[in-house]
């Protein structure tokens, strides 16, 4: 499995392929912005009907990085489930899924806006976490520092070969960290966007995820 090691406020990390960020030191795998059942959601609000497969291939991926990291720790990040409902409607198959991948480790669900945690599984429920010289929280705070965080679901742009290609992506400067989606109906924020503008220092760098993660300066901001 690809991934591209960086330095951020002192911690040795990487950033995977999949949009998972891994901290070897700690043990740590971090995931932001699953979104489980948004398919579910969309169909109880009376939107159009999607295959119902995202909930599985999300947790295939989830359980493929940590197959790969051996983590003994794992933060999601806020937004696990597109709503409590979508928690609630979760399958019994999934379910015990998700318990079996929780079982040996310690997992921290950081509240999002979209849910406040998911309710009747395991793990502790958390507004924020701190650890070490980094705080993990769902959506960027103003003047934090060592922050990693996610909502935004950033996606970067580069030319290649004639073309452009656009994929989910990691963005960080001196003092944040913003995590990809990892769900697999999730959509993106372009990086030119002006809250992320707004957010990022003119050193900001974007990781795209993907086979080979690529660093490339982050679109849209000035130096």
């Amino acid at each position: 499995m690809n991934g591209l090691e960086f330095s951020f406020a002192g911690a040795a990390l990487t950033a995977l392929g999949s949009g998972a960020l891994w901290w070897r030191e700690r043990d740590l795998l971090c995931v932001s912005d699953l979104h489980l059942g948004k398919s579910e959601r969309i169909a109880r609000r009376g939107g159009s009907a999607l295959p119902p497969y995202e909930t599985r291939d999300t947790l295939n991926r989830l359980a493929a990085d940590l197959s790969f990291t051996q983590a003994r720790h794992v933060i999601c990040l806020g937004d696990s489930f597109d709503d409590l409902g979508a928690a609630q409607a979760l399958p019994e198959e999934e379910r015990l899924w998700i318990l079996g991948l929780q079982a040996g480790r310690r997992w921290d669900w950081i509240e999002g806006n979209h849910d406040p945690g998911p309710v009747g599984l395991g793990g502790t429920h958390l507004g924020e976490l701190a650890l070490g010289p980094l705080t993990f929280r769902h959506i960027a705070a103003e003047g934090a520092c060592g922050e990693v965080s996610g909502h935004y679901h950033p996606k970067a742009s580069i030319r290649a070969r004639g073309r452009s290609i656009s994929r989910p992506a990691f963005l960080f400067d001196s003092k944040r960290l913003i995590l990809p989606a990892y769900g697999t109906y999730t959509g993106g924020l372009r990086s030119q966007s002006r809250v992320l503008c707004d957010l990022m220092g003119p050193e900001a760098c974007a990781v795209l995820t993907g086979p080979q993660p690529v660093a490339i300066p982050m679109p849209g901001k000035k130096r």
